[in-house]
């Protein structure tokens, strides 16, 4: 599936002020970056590093004034999609090393708050049984609502209020999983179904890989119900939004405009 992304926006800062962008797709085995063309107005210094778990590069930016941002780009994705229906869960101690930070609270999901709601709900579930269930609840019960969150809000917020955007939804789903002792991260996204169209953002959960005995892999859920896995474009992932926010500004800051264009091309 080949998926044609084009996104602008801009902000300004009062002082100078660094800033970490990451808005590209990630060149990653699931995904091939076809074409590729971003245009910045670079301030006193513009560099780029690998991002977290070394899925796509953050641009880091020290600047003052007015900044803008032009985005385009054609991505194939190549995602292989199995049913998580009957997938077990590796237990803790059979985990690769890297999944493991997944299952730890962070600054958004406070898995530890939910343990007792997650067992009363779901119990007698486990796996890929449990992660769909999960989505599902999440799918029911949530209203989504732009507006109605903010930066601050964390998925207990959201839990209790059950309202938000995309970002809520995720934290919500990667809070529930985590309770279940499913590791569970964050992940900024490009997809065509998204309404309004914007930057986009998904639950990974990590569940057995039935090609690979012994082995686990990394499976998307998106309990909003518009991003397709075969049709979504990684940009990054993380604990919680606060590790892959496409403009984190370490000062003063007042975004201006942004439209985020996403369409199928085959």
């Amino acid at each position: 599936m080949t998926i044609a992304i084009s996104t602008r926006f801009d902000f300004t800062l009062d002082s100078p002020t660094d800033v970490i962008l990451q808005f590209e797709a990630a060149a990653i085995p699931e995904q091939e970056i076809l074409s590729a063309r971003t245009v910045l107005t670079c301030g006193d210094a513009c560099a780029r590093v690998p991002a977290h778990e070394a899925i796509g590069e953050r641009v880091l930016v020290s600047t003052q004034g007015r900044f803008e941002v032009a985005y385009d780009a054609r991505v194939d994705v190549k995602r292989l999609t199995p049913d998580l229906a009957g997938l077990s869960q590796l237990a803790p101690h059979d985990l690769p090393g890297d999944p493991l930070e997944y299952l730890l609270d962070s600054r958004y999901c406070p898995a530890d708050r939910l343990q007792s709601f997650a067992e009363d709900e779901f119990g007698g579930t486990s796996g890929g049984d449990r992660a769909l269930a999960i989505r599902d609840w999440i799918a029911k019960h949530f209203t989504y609502e732009p507006g109605s969150s903010t930066a601050t809000t964390t998925a207990l917020d959201t839990f209790v209020e059950r309202r938000g955007i995309c970002r809520d939804y995720a934290h919500v789903l990667i809070t529930l999983a985590r309770a279940s002792t499913i590791p569970a991260r964050y992940v900024s996204c490009f997809a065509p179904g998204v309404t309004p169209p914007d930057f986009h953002a998904v639950a990974e959960v990590f569940l057995a890989d039935e090609t690979t005995p012994g082995g686990g892999a990394w499976y998307i859920l998106d309990a909003t119900g518009m991003a397709e896995p075969h049709e979504t474009v990684k940009i990054g992932v993380g604990r919680d939004a606060a590790d892959v926010s496409f403009l984190t500004s370490f000062g003063s800051s007042q975004f201006g405009d942004k439209t985020v264009t996403v369409t199928r091309e085959d």
